[in-house]
C-alpha cells in the first residue's frame, strides 16, 4: 500500500504563529494565498473565483504525541480524546479548511477565511 503524501503547495498567510490564529476560519480567518507547485498546475483546471473548496493541510507545528486535550483549549472543559475534537494536535495532524476562492493568478489561489499559519503544507484541494 502506497501511503506517501505529496505536498502540492504551501499557504502564504499573515498568521505566523499558532497563538495568533482563531480556532476555525469562520471565527476570524483572513484572506491568504495558496501557492501551488508547478507540477500540479493542471490540477487547478476548473477552479474559479467564488467557488467553495476544502483545503487539506498538514499542520506541521502540531504535537503528534498528543492524545487528549481540553476542547477549544479551555482548561475548564475536561480533557477528551483528540478524535472527538478539532484540535490540531493529533497523531496525523491533517487540517480541514472550508474556504472560498477570491481570485486566481497563475499558480496562486487567494482564499478566505483561512486560519492556517504561513508555510503550512497543502495536501489537497477538494470541491465542497
Amino acid at each position: 500500500m502506497d501511503t506517501e503524501l505529496k505536498i502540492i503547495g504551501f499557504i502564504k498567510s499573515d498568521f505566523k504563529e499558532r497563538k495568533e490564529t482563531p480556532k476555525q476560519g469562520n471565527e476570524g480567518g483572513i484572506e491568504a494565498v495558496i501557492q501551488i507547485k508547478e507540477e500540479f498546475s493542471d490540477a487547478m483546471g476548473g477552479l474559479k473565483p467564488g467557488m467553495e473548496i476544502v483545503l487539506l493541510t498538514w499542520l506541521h507545528k502540531a504535537d503528534r504525541n498528543c492524545l487528549k486535550v481540553h476542547p477549544r483549549g479551555n482548561t475548564s472543559n475536561p480533557k477528551r480524546g483528540v478524535f472527538s475534537t478539532r484540535s490540531p494536535d493529533r497523531p496525523n495532524p491533517i487540517g480541514i479548511h472550508p474556504v472560498t476562492v477570491s481570485s486566481i493568478n497563475g499558480l496562486e489561489i487567494k482564499v478566505h477565511p483561512l486560519e492556517a499559519i504561513d508555510g503550512t503544507p497543502l495536501l489537497d484541494i477538494k470541491n465542497s
